[in-house]
């Protein structure tokens, strides 16, 4: 049985007197910084640079900014929250030769411990805390005194008192108010890059755009493609998420259902399931991450241009006009930016 913890099994007394350092005030950052300081606990923030949007975003939200360096003269424990691939940097150049001997060092991705990349000394600990929800979700729901789940792992308990202090940093930002399950940092590296790459991101998106294209091709309106193959995605994603995909066949008519049933196999074939195998090897050996590390030192070139081509397909353009049709989407894009 997974082991899950909740408020009870937590005590915000392993925070108490310690000053938290955010290093990084992105998504997860901004959220958990804000759920923190609004659970009594003392925190500053570490942003890249004076006047960078980070910056600027976290003095308007009234937090106390240092640079990266400058937090960890101060600071008892450190979250990590900068992109997996500037942790490395930062953790070398700025937070070790400023630590104190027995602070922690928490995560929200088990990418840089799991692939050696920050190999912290052995007094420090060493925690996982990771909300499964993006940080405007995670503020949302500690504002409506609710939570979002989270991960939690210990790599490294050189004080004996890690595991409660991963509790306590969970209770902080609220997530054991929904259950927070114990796992490892490896097991929540490699499952995190396989779900995006297969599903949440890669898989979701690819199959989307290629839905688009074949029905724009065989002469179909691209507006109406983007409703079929797009924007009733979230129907069916909220459906799942409500009960399961029981759940979702059960709510759709009998006539999606037997479609689901009989055409779904040829789409997620056995050659499918060897290239989700193969991506799945790809993560545990470390390939992807020697590939995307790779990536960035010179210059993201690959990365870049992708992102201009996909920026640039016609799904985009379709979509934003669609869009515009549902004046709730927007309104609520605005209601979950930065607060």
């Amino acid at each position: 049985m997974p082991e899950i913890c909740y408020d009870k099994d937590a005590d915000l007394k392993f925070l108490k007197n310690r000053k938290i350092a955010v290093i990084g005030y992105g998504s997860q950052g901004h959220a958990q910084s804000q759920n923190l300081r609004d659970s009594g606990l003392a925190v500053i923030v570490a942003a890249s640079a004076p006047g960078s949007p980070s910056w600027e975003n976290a003095t308007k939200a009234g937090f106390t900014v240092k640079t990266a360096a400058e937090a960890a003269r101060e600071a008892d424990i450190f979250v990590l929250l900068a992109p997996d691939e500037k942790q490395k940097n930062i953790f070398e150049k700025d937070i070790l030769p400023n630590a104190k001997e027995k602070s922690v060092l928490i995560f929200s991705h088990g990418f840089n411990i799991r692939f050696f990349r920050v190999v912290p000394p052995k007094w420090m600990d060493v925690i996982l805390v990771a909300p499964k929800a993006p940080g405007h979700t995670l503020r949302t729901m500690y504002k409506e005194g609710k939570g979002v789940p989270c991960l939690l792992a210990v790599q490294q308990d050189a004080s004996g008192q890690a595991r409660q202090t991963a509790l306590a940093y969970a209770k902080g930002i609220g997530s054991t108010r929904a259950g927070a399950l114990w796992t490892t940092f490896t097991e929540e590296c490699e499952t995190d890059l396989f779900g995006e790459q297969v599903i949440l991101c890669g898989g979701v998106a690819h199959l989307i755009q290629a839905a688009f294209e074949t029905l724009v091709e065989a002469g179909y309106q691209p507006e109406v493609a983007y409703f079929e193959a797009c924007h009733e995605l979230k129907l069916i994603v909220d459906m799942i998420q409500e009960g399961g995909i029981w759940w979702m066949r059960y709510s759709c008519s009998d006539t999606a259902e037997f479609g689901d049933y009989t055409r779904g196999p040829r789409i997620v074939t056995d050659q499918t399931r060897q290239e989700m195998k193969k991506i799945l090897n790809e993560i545990q050996t470390g390939q992807f991450a020697r590939e995307w590390l790779l990536e960035n030192e010179v210059g993201r070139p690959f990365f870049n241009s992708m992102r201009r081509k996909h920026k640039d397909h016609l799904i985009e353009k379709v979509g934003e006009q669609v869009r515009s049709m549902m004046s709730w989407i927007r309104r609520r894009r605005t209601e979950t930016g930065e607060d």
